[in-house]
């Protein structure tokens, strides 16, 4: 899977509309993971499905940020920060190829993985192409594939239509 699919879909496990949670439960979680074959172990404590929806959710907001959307950078950091350390994220250089890899097990090391990639998609520049749409009813994650990475919206059709046709009204009422 390339790295930011599994950022993108990790992000994409909530969405704002009142039935969209895929991870309910800390089984729903510990299922999401294994079928992206993070190997989470076979359960997931009360804490660490918390501390895994918390890693979520700010990544989700530092998406939102590349998308000119005010959060608090700071806060989300940290919470990745301190799950970073739970993983025991480390560099390693096996095979004379140098990498991030977690040296914990379970759900710690799953969500370890996922910051792993994230750390990838920093150091190649594919991180700030990595957006959260704009409409803060959505926020939805998505690849800004544009040339400019000018890109706002998940979807042109949707949440970029809706928010013209408000621009729209706004200034023609």
């Amino acid at each position: 899977m390339v790295t930011t699919e599994l950022i993108v879909d990790y992000v994409n496990t909530a969405g704002f509309g009142p039935d969209r949670e895929d991870l309910p439960t800390p089984k729903a979680l510990v299922d999401w993971l294994e079928a992206h074959g993070l190997e989470p172990g076979p359960k997931a404590t009360k804490h660490q499905f918390e501390a895994a929806l918390a890693v979520r959710e700010a990544l989700r907001d530092l998406l939102s940020s590349h998308n000119e959307v005010e959060v608090d950078v700071d806060a989300a950091i940290a919470v990745l920060d301190e799950a970073a350390r739970r993983a025991r994220l480390e560099v390693c250089f096996a095979g004379q190829t140098g990498r991030v890899e977690p040296h914990t097990a379970g759900v710690p090391g799953a969500i370890g993985r996922i910051l792993a990639d994230v750390y990838v998609a920093m150091a190649t520049g594919e991180w700030e192409r990595l957006k959260a749409c704009r409409a803060e009813d959505c926020r939805y994650a998505f690849y800004d594939s544009a040339r400019n990475r000018s890109r706002a919206w998940c979807s042109m059709q949707v949440c970029g239509n809706r928010a013209k046709v408000q621009t729209f009204r706004a200034r023609h009422h």
